[in-house]
């Protein structure tokens, strides 16, 4: 049996989008505060569509954020690794975000501190229309058995055009 060649999951996100995005504003305390935010995003192929890069930018009410994803995809294991950076901390986040796509939902995990403790993080892709895919971002303090989602975005294709500016 053959692994599934992966390298092609991410170019439904290829072009220019506006997102509609939800984030939990304290994650993991119990609370159910929530802001919402509109964002512009870019994507773009690169290594020949075995890595792709994308821009976030926004003005949400906690100020503005302007974000980079870059994933790159390990044809070994047949698996994305997702690395986030931002103006704030001008760092990416380590570890990778590692995972892949399966019947359209690609799931995505990592481990990280979080106020001290050791958390499962996971990222969710559900592109069931490529032209109005869903992200999700959400926390375990279990494992992985149970999980709070704390940030989903919702996009909506402005053009293929992956020359876009945002």
């Amino acid at each position: 049996m053959t692994e599934r060649d992966g390298q092609h999951d991410f170019d439904f996100e290829f072009g220019k989008w506006k997102s509609h995005n939800r984030r939990m504003l304290h994650p993991l305390t119990g609370a159910n505060d929530w802001v919402e935010f509109d964002a512009d995003l870019v994507a773009r192929p690169v290594w020949g569509g075995r890595a792709n890069i994308d821009e976030l930018e926004a003005d949400t009410p906690s100020g503005h954020i302007e974000g980079m994803s870059v994933r790159t995809y390990n044809m070994k294991s047949h698996q994305w690794s997702i690395y986030w950076a931002n103006q704030k901390n001008g760092a990416f986040s380590l570890p990778a975000t590692v995972g892949y796509f399966n019947n359209g939902i690609g799931d995505f995990y990592d481990q990280e501190d979080w106020n001290g403790a050791i958390i499962l993080v996971r990222y969710r892709w559900t592109v069931t229309n490529p032209d109005q895919p869903r992200w999700e971002q959400a926390f375990s303090t279990d494992g992985g058995k149970t999980w709070e989602t704390n940030w989903i975005a919702t996009f909506t294709r402005v053009t293929n055009d992956t020359n876009a500016k945002k």
